[in-house]
């Protein structure tokens, strides 16, 4: 057998997504006849390999899957136990192993695509392949025309700009957004940024698929038209760390603008030693803090149990 990367031998045994391979093998947890991983390691497939105190067999065919998961608050999306909470994989118990698409965070709701298919992972999640993911959000405040605008234009987070968005009002804490990107808790992080907090957040759409009336707690295959409709628009989508230079280059442009540079009170100093006086009335821009949102009140907890949604046509 021609080698490959060990992280991709992982991801082809349905035993994680790349990412989730990588993160294994640097907290030492993937050993290779005996030995230890280091990150970037190409094996032949005869080796011996244990991924988390389990004996990972040869790479073989199965049955593609693809499932869209209602996920509930409360759970979260990554195999990793330093939340201490039930984790999605174990909370479906499906009996493939598969692994979720990117992560939706704990105290949020809705879409999560499930799989056993490794190399559609990157091509949907890159940021420079431009796939849309879609969602409905209620802050605690009035929405502004100010507040929907600056969402729209980029608001600065995590020390950068995020891409243009569309924002649509639903109401008067509602709105509507659609990403093309997927910064950490980039939505909460816009929301606080800009004096508001998010109060509920829901995924309703990834690309061509949609959430629908899919119960909170329930998950359908993807199959048909679907399905061939979201290879189509994978078709072009590179699932290399960085997607293809022209993609790439057209995808950060948006945040390669200028700094403002506001800023009050005192003096800020410049290359070469001189001193700016800061201009008065104008405010000094903070980078995002991180919160701690609250776990779901009593009452809203999810049922665990996950169950087909048997919709009838």
């Amino acid at each position: 057998m021609e080698e490959m990367r060990l992280n991709k031998y992982l991801s082809d045994c349905g035993v994680c997504s790349r990412r989730e391979a990588d993160r294994l093998i640097e907290e030492g947890k993937v050993l290779v006849d005996g030995v230890p991983a280091v990150m970037g390691m190409k094996i032949e497939g005869t080796e011996t390999v244990v991924c988390d105190g389990v004996t990972v067999s040869g790479r073989k065919k199965e049955k593609k899957v693809l499932l869209a998961v209602n996920k509930p608050r409360g759970i979260v999306c990554t195999t990793s136990d330093k939340d201490r909470a039930e984790n999605i994989v174990e909370f479906l118990h499906y009996p493939t192993r598969i692994y979720p698409i990117g992560r939706l965070d704990k105290d949020s709701s809705g879409l999560i695509l499930m799989t056993n298919e490794g190399d559609i992972v990157n091509k949907i999640l890159r940021g420079s392949n431009n796939h849309e993911k879609e969602y409905m959000v209620r802050v605690n405040r009035p929405l502004t025309e100010e507040f929907l605008e600056q969402m729209r234009s980029g608001v600065e987070i995590l020390d950068t700009v995020t891409k243009p968005c569309t924002v649509e009002k639903t109401g008067g804490y509602t709105f509507r957004i659609i990403l093309t990107q997927g910064l950490n808790r980039q939505i909460r992080r816009m929301c606080d940024a800009l004096g508001y907090r998010v109060v509920s957040l829901k995924r309703v759409r990834i690309m061509n698929i949609r959430l629908g009336d899919l119960r909170t707690g329930s998950y359908r295959e993807v199959t048909g038209e679907e399905w061939a409709e979201l290879e189509r628009l994978l078709a072009g989508s590179s699932n290399n760390p960085g997607g293809s230079r022209e993609k790439t280059a057209a995808a950060d442009e948006p945040v390669k603008r200028e700094r403002k540079k506001t800023f009050s009170g005192g003096e800020r100093k410049l290359p070469g030693g001189e001193k700016e006086k800061a201009p008065s009335g104008e405010k000094r821009i903070f980078r995002t803090p991180l919160r701690h949102y609250e776990a779901p009140e009593e009452g809203q907890e999810r049922r665990n149990v996950f169950h087909r949604d048997r919709k009838k046509d």
